[in-house]
């Protein structure tokens, strides 16, 4: 009789994905495909996150 092995497996675990973004209104991956004007759009958004006190 064969001897079952359980390996413990994070799910997702191997899977590749791309991160997709809203930027200026577009769900894009990435902004190679931007002219200037929406790449400086973009560029001078307010960016948010977690101040140090907050973590």
């Amino acid at each position: 009789m064969k001897e079952k092995t359980t390996e413990k497996k994070t799910i997702g675990e191997g899977i590749e994905f791309e991160r997709i973004r809203r930027i200026t209104g577009y769900l894009v991956g990435t902004v190679d495909r931007f002219n200037d004007a929406k790449r400086a759009e973009e560029s001078d958004r307010v960016k948010h996150g977690l101040s140090e006190r907050d973590k």
